[in-house]
């Protein structure tokens, strides 16, 4: 059950969307992936779902073909082998702030030779035990993305050293945080902040690394784009549904 659709994606140099998901309604899920979205960023760091309801939102994301990355609450082992075992496409770590952190994580996201992710063949990624075992091992090692959220200024000057650590295939540059980290909570074109993204995008161009980037509009997708992103998060469900409400509203107001 696990998709790999974005990564190869990525591997062929396509750009691919995805959203932020905060509300716990599988039916959302469906209507993400018929819209035509690449992925949703399933958030457990700053939402309320329980492992078995995250493994019903991938369960969903599965039925439109959309891959299911999970935004962990931390880089916990534990969090990780649930995520991965219920079937997600990846996994998106958030809040590390050394590459020792990162290092110290990146065994949980892959088996044997490549890690030490706890070895278990029934449950859903491995279609609960129905697919062969060398098969499932493969694939889980190749298929899975990870993510590393790059979004402290401590994490931007370990940046160079970040985009050595094999295992991890995006860096997901958080303007928003980057610009708490600097002092300016909130200011994302602020100078400083500015220029912590254009150090992670120059960064992820040398290595030859994927970045990516949460974006609220379409003008700051297109100048992401031609610097080099190819993983893009676009706003949330939250945000995407209060604007087609405050645009429904636009409607009756007139007739108050």
């Amino acid at each position: 059950m696990l998709q790999s659709g974005i990564k190869q994606k990525l591997r062929n140099g396509q750009v691919v969307f995805g959203t932020f998901f905060k509300l716990n309604c599988a039916s959302l899920v469906e209507m993400i992936g018929y819209a035509g979205f690449d992925f949703i960023i399933v958030d457990n760091e700053h939402s309320n779902f329980s492992y078995s309801e995250m493994e019903n939102l991938i369960r969903a994301a599965d039925g439109v073909k959309l891959d299911a990355i999970i935004r962990t609450p931390s880089a916990a082992e534990e969090h990780i082998a649930h995520a991965l075992d219920s079937g997600a496409s990846g996994v998106q770590i958030p809040g590390l702030t050394t590459v020792e952190q990162v290092k110290a994580a990146m065994p949980a996201t892959k088996y044997y030779p490549l890690g030490r992710r706890g070895m278990n063949f029934v449950q859903r990624a491995a279609n609960f035990g129905y697919m062969e075992r060398n098969a499932y091992l493969e694939a889980a090692n190749s298929n899975t993305l990870v993510v590393v959220h790059v979004e402290n200024k401590e994490m931007v000057d370990q940046v160079d050293e970040l985009c050595q650590v094999p295992e991890v295939d995006v860096l997901f540059a958080g303007p928003g945080d980057l610009s708490q980290s600097v002092g300016k909570p909130g200011q994302v074109n602020a100078p400083e902040v500015v220029d912590l993204v254009e150090r992670i995008f120059a960064a992820a161009a040398k290595h030859q690394k994927h970045v990516g980037i949460w974006v609220g509009n379409a003008a700051d997708a297109e100048k992401y784009i031609k610097m080099g992103a190819r993983y893009i998060g676009y706003q949330n469900d939250v945000l995407i549904i209060n604007s087609a409400l405050k645009e429904c509203a636009k409607v009756f107001a007139q007739f108050r």
